[in-house]
């Protein structure tokens, strides 16, 4: 049997009742299109999604169905897909049918007019759309996470799940680690994908089902994109989420001081405890997110490498500090000036010290 020029991408949890109209609505758009295949990739769904699935396989459908039980996710069941697919095009879209099959033609039409890189069903560029009744709050997270994406991406829609490209593009992309819901975005980053068009949909609402986003999902999506600026950016995008840690302590710093005092703690053992909070507060985000690659190794030893690294930082802090308003006029007379600028080195040596040592891959295994 001849492979088919497209196949059609599509992950399932639970959309039973989606399937066979969603292949309807394809087969239907694709009528007089190209050869095409559909595989589903299910994370063992515990309604009668597979069994849909196959129904149409034993009709002649050319449908098939990928079963996962061993790993779940959107991101990764699109990417597994990809894997399995004999199509030279690759298209992605949402079982869900918020995605509008009847846009497949122009999708192929527009990749072949440029030799496309990627082609993206957009719902931001001129002439596209969402179904009203979104409400304010599903409004509001989808600008917030394409808000996020921007350093990564000038697409205008980079959080769409409905895209097309040619497997040679997928085929030189590298380091793959898909999680969350947003695989475009991976793609994006991971792929040569410079030749990009998006063409205008209308993103409608689920047609049946419960919608599989929640907060899981959206803290997902922000490590995802964590990942994805390390892979792209790496040390700079560590060094700002050390930074913005560092400023989340010193705010639980401010927050055990004025309760400790509240308390009747005299001010130098509050003041000691404070610091030690703000310590082990970063500490744990810093392990778990920013140097996320070390977090197998034992806590205990990377908090003591911390904390000592932290304590050179404050000693850095204070001589830079004192070296200049000691040693220059101006900054003795705006020594706010020169206290900011102490900040800033030892805030610097505590990011190459940790990135260096506290929080080395191989620090916890050194003599």
């Amino acid at each position: 049997m001849a492979k088919p020029t497209l196949s059609i991408i599509v992950p399932t949890f639970c959309e039973a009742d989606n399937i066979r109209p969603l292949v309807q609505r394809i087969r239907a758009a694709l009528a007089n299109g190209p050869d095409f295949e559909i595989v589903f990739v299910d994370d063992n769904s515990s309604d009668e999604t597979v069994a849909r699935v196959q129904e149409l396989a034993a009709e002649g459908v050319p449908v098939r169905a990928i079963v996962r039980r061993d790993e779940r996710g959107l991101s990764s069941a699109i990417f597994r897909g990809f894997h399995e697919a004999q199509g030279e095009l690759l298209l992605c879209m949402d079982a869900d049918q918020s995605h509008p099959p009847e846009a497949i033609p122009e999708m192929l039409r527009a990749q072949v007019a440029v030799n496309a890189d990627l082609v993206v069903g957009s719902r931001y560029v001129k002439g596209g759309s969402i179904e009203e009744g979104w409400g304010f709050y599903r409004w509001l997270n989808s600008q917030v996470a394409l808000w996020l994406v921007r350093p990564l991406s000038k697409i205008r829609d980079a959080g769409a799940g409905f895209f097309l490209l040619p497997r040679r593009v997928f085929e030189q992309g590298k380091d793959f680690s898909p999680i969350g819901y947003k695989a475009l975005l991976e793609v994006i980053v991971k792929c040569p994908c410079h030749n990009v068009v998006e063409i205008p949909i209308h993103f409608s609402d689920r047609k049946f089902g419960e919608s599989k986003l929640n907060l899981r999902e959206q803290f997902m999506y922000l490590v995802h994109l964590k990942r994805l600026y390390d892979y792209r950016f790496g040390q700079v995008s560590r060094f700002v989420q050390f930074g913005l840690i560092g400023a989340s302590g010193i705010v639980v710093n401010f927050l055990t001081l004025a309760l400790l005092s509240r308390l009747g703690v005299p001010l130098k053992p509050a003041y000691a405890v404070a610091i030690a909070a703000s310590l082990t507060w970063n500490f744990f985000p810093n392990r778990h997110f920013t140097f996320e690659h070390t977090a197998q190794q034992p806590a205990w030893t990377q908090y003591q490498r911390y904390v000592l690294t932290c304590a050179i930082g404050m000693l850095v802090n204070w001589a830079v500090m004192v070296s200049l308003v000691d040693h220059s006029d101006w900054f003795h007379e705006h020594h706010y000036w020169a206290a900011l600028l102490g900040i800033a080195a030892g805030t610097m040596f505590n990011y190459l010290l940790s990135s260096q040592w506290a929080f080395h891959p191989r620090g916890a295994g050194e003599k």
